[in-house]
Parts: C-alpha cells; sequence; structure tokens
C-alpha cells in the first residue's frame, strides 16, 4: 500500500497522518470555451495516490456559456474523482473572484491556475512533492506559450510578462536565496494557512472587465508572503502551457498592456512608496531613464541594445508609457470604490448549495 504523501505540521514537522488535501482555484470571466479546455487537462492531470484534489471554479459574472460547461466537467469530475465546485462571484475583478475562492477553499494547500492555461500531466505530482518537503510555503513554475498563431519577427524574450510567460531553468531553485523573482499567480501552489495569515487579495489591483488593464495583484500577495517570512521554490516540472492569443501579438496591445502595468506599479507605490528621492511625482531614476529614452526617440542620443533601431525605438516608447502610467496611477488615478460583498456566493456543481 501506498504511503500517503505527508503533511506539515503547524510546528515544522512532518506527519504521514492524512493525505495531502489540494482545491485548486480557476477563475475565470467570459470564456467559457478555454475554461472547458483548462477543466479538461486537469481531469487528464496524474493525481498520485496520498493526494486529495478538488477544482473551484469562480465565475466572475460571465454572460457566456460558463456555468453549463463547467456543470458538464463536473459530472466527469464525479466519475474519475476530482470534484469541480462552480461559485458566481458578481464583483467584477480578479481579485474578488479569488477572494471569493480562497473562502470557500478547505485544505492544506491552494493551487491557482487561470482560465486560459492547460496544466502538464505533472503537475499535480509535482505538488505532492513540493509540499512533502518541509520549509516549502509556496512553489511556482514556468508558464510556457501555446501559440494561436506564430509569433512576430519583432517580438523579443523581453516581452514574455507581458504575455504571461515564464521560465527560469530546468532546476529547482530555493526562493528567495536562489531566485528572488515572484510567484506566478498563474501557475502557483501555497500553503492555506499562509495564504489565509497574509489577508485577502487587493480589490484596486488585478484585471477586471472594464477598459482598465490593472495587473500587480499577484506580486503585491507575494510581497505579503515574504513579508511573513515565506519559502518557496522555483519548480521546473511545475509547468502550464498559457494560450496566447493573436490579439496579443498585435503592438496596441503591448504599449496597452506597459501603460496599465505601470499605473498598478504606481497604485501600489502610492500605498508603500520606495525608499529614494522622488522628481516630478516618481522616482527620480525613472525620471533619468525617460529623459534618455526621450532623448533616444528624438535622435539626440543611440538608444543602448544591439537590436535593430526600430525594435530598439518601440522599447523605448514601451518604457515611456511605463513611466507615464506610473505618475497617473501613483498622482492621479483613483479605483473605483467595490461594491459590497454578496452575503453568499452561489455554489452548485459538485458541491451542496
Amino acid at each position: 500500500m501506498t504511503t500517503p504523501l505527508s503533511v506539515q505540521d503547524p510546528d515544522g514537522r512532518a506527519s504521514n497522518a492524512r493525505p495531502l488535501r489540494v482545491d485548486v482555484l480557476l477563475p475565470t470571466h467570459n470564456r467559457a470555451e478555454l475554461v472547458g479546455r483548462t477543466l479538461d487537462t486537469l481531469l487528464a492531470a496524474r493525481r498520485p495516490d496520498g493526494l486529495q484534489a478538488r477544482v473551484i471554479v469562480v465565475d466572475n459574472n460571465s454572460r457566456d456559456a460558463t456555468r453549463a460547461v463547467v456543470e458538464e466537467r463536473a459530472r466527469r469530475g464525479a466519475e474519475v474523482g476530482l470534484p469541480i465546485v462552480y461559485l458566481f462571484e458578481p464583483r467584477a475583478g480578479k481579485s474578488h473572484a479569488l477572494n471569493t475562492g480562497v473562502a470557500a477553499t478547505d485544505c492544506d494547500v491552494i493551487g491557482m491556475i487561470d482560465d486560459d492555461e492547460d496544466v502538464e500531466p505533472r503537475w499535480f505530482e509535482a505538488i505532492a512533492q513540493a509540499f512533502a518537503t518541509p520549509g516549502v510555503d509556496y512553489i511556482t513554475g514556468p508558464c510556457l506559450p501555446r501559440w494561436e498563431i506564430d509569433p512576430p519577427r519583432w517580438l523579443a524574450a523581453e516581452y514574455d510578462p507581458v504575455l504571461g510567460l515564464f521560465y527560469e531553468g530546468d532546476r529547482i531553485l530555493g526562493m528567495p536565496d536562489e531566485y528572488r523573482g515572484q510567484m506566478m499567480g498563474g501557475n502557483a501552489a501555497v500553503r492555506r494557512a499562509l495564504l489565509m495569515s497574509a489577508g485577502g487579495y487587493d480589490a484596486s489591483l488585478g484585471p477586471s472587465e472594464s477598459t482598465r488593464q490593472l495587473s500587480c495583484e499577484d506580486s503585491e500577495m507575494h510581497e505579503r508572503l515574504r513579508r511573513l517570512g515565506a519559502r518557496g521554490q522555483y519548480r521546473p516540472d511545475f509547468i502550464i502551457l498559457h494560450f496566447v492569443p493573436r490579439t496579443r501579438l498585435e503592438k496596441r496591445y503591448h504599449r496597452r498592456w506597459h501603460f496599465w502595468h505601470g499605473v498598478s506599479l504606481g497604485v501600489l507605490d502610492r500605498k508603500a512608496p520606495h525608499d529614494v528621492p522622488y522628481a516630478l511625482g516618481v522616482p527620480r531614476f525613472m525620471v533619468g531613464e525617460a529623459v534618455r529614452d526621450l532623448l533616444g526617440l528624438l535622435g539626440l542620443r543611440r538608444l543602448p541594445g544591439d537590436r535593430p533601431r526600430e525594435a530598439r525605438r518601440f522599447g523605448a516608447t514601451l518604457r515611456l508609457l511605463g513611466v507615464a502610467g506610473f505618475w497617473y496611477g501613483r498622482n492621479r488615478f483613483r479605483p473605483a470604490a467595490a461594491p459590497a460583498s454578496p452575503a453568499t456566493a452561489s455554489v452548485s456543481a459538485g458541491a451542496p448549495a
């Protein structure tokens, strides 16, 4: 008989008394076809003996066939031992959806993926192996592309964050000692007790259905986990494939993303300013970088790098948009007030109402 996977007790010792329980959060908005595919990959992924898994889909006010798609997969999940729960969160915004999902968990470890991702077959196995190790509080791993069309020639590796792509090599790295990057919210697993101690996701950050393309809800949460002393791992076997649609391979998308990412960083900075000198409402080092980029675009100095001139000009434009967004986010932008939380969430597909 296979020994159950160890669960770490609060005092840090490993215990084999019960299986490792994992709830996977999957927020979604108007992506019925994509979320169905994501659920298919979760259903197909191998689950090792001693791991009990459940999927919680949080429908963030979708108006398409999302609920029907989830309920159909829930019937299949019941057949293969992977319960799938449907929750409805009417307040627009990924952070609201995540908070609703976290509140519904009852597990040791919370896994997190997005509705445009495929998990690789070893995904649950990587969670089991990681959290059998005392001292591991969270993990992240590669987010590799699933292209809708061939990427354009101008697309460089420096634009991977815009596309939600991430790869840090083929060996396990301790975080933050060996790797100081962040836990990628689209591919993460974290001990539930730690996440509950950190508090909810910041509802002023993260994507919503508005025209505002905010982000940084994941990095802000990761910073809170770090302040609590959390230790993590980058695991090369903890892999998702991220769908990259053709619309994200257009330069206008990248321009918009950089501006609103800058806005998000500015909102964060207003709450927790950098310990550096400021000038014109932004950290002074940003002013110097912006001036250099502007002079380069005007042809008064050479833009850095060894790529073709047009590629360097595009990079400079994106950096300037990021600085402009930062200034706007820190000094002018005010997120809309969040509506009151509903008393209860709508629940179906695998869980009692």
